[in-house]
Order: C-alpha cells, then sequence, then structure tokens
C-alpha cells in the first residue's frame, strides 16, 4: 500500500538546488529502484518504470513506464527527481542517508519525498514541514560527508564521548554488557543513532532491545570515565573496565580509576551525578577534548 501524501494540500514552487552526484543508485546506475519518477506524481502510486524507455539526468538513469512519462521528466526533470538524491529523507533530516523503500513516497510541497520504512514514515510525518526544512538544510553536509552521520543542530545539546564518526564505546555493544556481562565489539551492520551517539550491536537481537528501551542500556555520563566525572573532569574509557551501579551501565578510563571510584561507590556515583548537568551545560556542542588525568 503507497502512502497518501499528507502534504497534498501543501503546494509551492520547487525551488530547492540539490547538489549533483550523491545519488542512492544500483549497481547498473539506476535510481528509484527503477521505478517511474513521473508516475508518483500523475498516478499517485509506485510504478515500475522499463528499461526500454530510460533517461539519464545529474548521473542517474532513470526509468519510465511511458513515452510520455519520459517527454514530462525531460521537459521538466527538476520537478519529477526525486529529493535528496533518492534517498530517504527523514534520515536526512536526522543528518544521515538510509536506503527507500518506494512505497512509502509522499508529494510534499511538489516535491517527491521517499522514506525508508514505516518507522520513517512516522517519524517523518510527526513534523512533515518542519523535517523537509531540516533535510534541506542538513543535505549538503550529509553530502560533504558521504553520506555518513554528521553532527545535527539538535544533537548539540549532548555531550557524548563519541569517536571521529561519532561512535559510542569504542564500537562495543552496550547491550552484551547487560546480557553477557561483559565487553562484545558491535558491528557496523547492527546501529542506531541515539542523544547524538551512533551504538553498534554485535547482533540484530541487540539492537532491537536498544531501539524498545535505550535510556536503559546507554552508558552513563556520555560515556566518559565515571570517576572522571566524580571530580568534575572529562576523561577517556577502556571499555572493558565496567562496572553496574543500580542498574545503570559505569565505564572507567583505567584500573586504577576503577579502584578510587570504588573506595566509596554510592558517594562517588552521587558525585558524578550532581556534576554530569553542569558538564552537559558547559561542554556540549563544543569541540571534542579530554581534560588532564584525573586525580
Amino acid at each position: 500500500m503507497y502512502l497518501l501524501s499528507l502534504a497534498a494540500l501543501l503546494t509551492g514552487s520547487h525551488a530547492y538546488a540539490q547538489p549533483d552526484n550523491f545519488l542512492n543508485l544500483n549497481a547498473d546506475g539506476v535510481i528509484l529502484d527503477g521505478y517511474d519518477p513521473v508516475a508518483f506524481f500523475t498516478d499517485n502510486k509506485p510504478v515500475k518504470g522499463s528499461a526500454d524507455i530510460q533517461t539519464k539526468h545529474k548521473g542517474a538513469i532513470y526509468y519510465f513506464a511511458s513515452a510520455d512519462h519520459k517527454k514530462l521528466f525531460e521537459s521538466n526533470p527538476d520537478k519529477y527527481e526525486p529529493q535528496f538524491g533518492g534517498y530517504c529523507a527523514y534520515a536526512v533530516s536526522l543528518g544521515r542517508t538510509a536506503p527507500i523503500d518506494v512505497n512509502t513516497f509522499s508529494i510534499v510541497n511538489d516535491r517527491l519525498v521517499i522514506q525508508h520504512n514505516q518507522k520513517a514514515v512516522n517519524g517523518w510525518n510527526k513534523d512533515v514541514q518542519g523535517n523537509l526544512v531540516k533535510a534541506d538544510k542538513y543535505w549538503p553536509l550529509v553530502v560533504k560527508n558521504h553520506g555518513k552521520q554528521i553532527r545535527t543542530d539538535e544533537e548539540a545539546q549532548y555531550l557524548e564521548n563519541v569517536n571521529g564518526d561519532g561512535v559510542i564505546l569504542s564500537g562495543y555493544d552496550p547491550v552484551a554488557y547487560f546480557t553477557d556481562n561483559k565487553p562484545v565489539m558491535g558491528s557496523p551492520d547492527y546501529q542506531s543513532r541515539y542523544d547524538g551517539a551512533t551504538y553498534y550491536f554485535a547482533s540484530a537481537e541487540h539492537k532491537n532491545l536498544f531501539d524498545a528501551e535505550p535510556a536503559k542500556y546507554q552508558p552513563q555520563y556520555g560515556g566518559y570515565c565515571a570517576y572522571a566525572v566524580s571530580v568534575n573532569k572529562l576523561r577517556p574509557i577502556d571499555p572493558t573496565i565496567f562496572q553496574f551501579v543500580d542498574g545503570r551501565l559505569l565505564l572507567q578510563h583505567t584500573k586504577e580509576a576503577y579502584d578510587l571510584f570504588n573506595k566509596d561507590t554510592d558517594g562517588n556515583t552521587r558525585k558524578a551525578d550532581t556534576n554530569w548537568p553542569g558538564l552537559v551545560k558547559k561542554r556540549a556542542g563544543k569541540q571534542k577534548g579530554y581534560d588532564a588525568p584525573a586525580k
């Protein structure tokens, strides 16, 4: 079943200029999985195109269901081309790319947008116009970053200990600490974004557990060393040095930090909890950096 556009009532001119040559293409260079871009507008549904009726635009090959549709497209390709290079519009509004399912399409302000799945549709439809503004804003930055996650303005409120790719816990699976009681390296094949950090998981099952209750599994204090936070500092972690305090995952920088923290676990946890909001207020959105070693 295709998605009827919420924005059919929201008409406007198609004035957004998309960056060229960053496109969601198949192995043959075909966009939209071979579906006819014009049919989304004229038939209000996905219609498979034919390789016998094709044209090329901005480095992408387009298939059409009829010669009339091909003619319409060639007369005004910017009107009919999918937005954001044919990638998921909701993902772009969150600062990254994702594949699409053509059955999730909608026409917003006379622009063709397509989503990844029903979850993306639901997120997009919470604020169609606002999400379109975000997607327009972030798309050039996503292109510049070759489709990888960028740090969005909305994520500037968070303070997370991430690497250059925005990955927290050095890529270790946060759920495995709880389910396996040991550090387990995650895989980029299973990942989620939460509170400004990208999490890797060892399995789809762990990803699903995290997505259902992310706050349960995320490390405390943005994945920084818990002992350092207890003395009002930000320090890196060793992902193999972990513990649970009242069901919360805490990481430490070194064995020494672990021992110092646990000389008074409850007291140091209270100190870290007290210090953390101030560190977030002072350091969130700033260039990442660690403090000198905690004493």
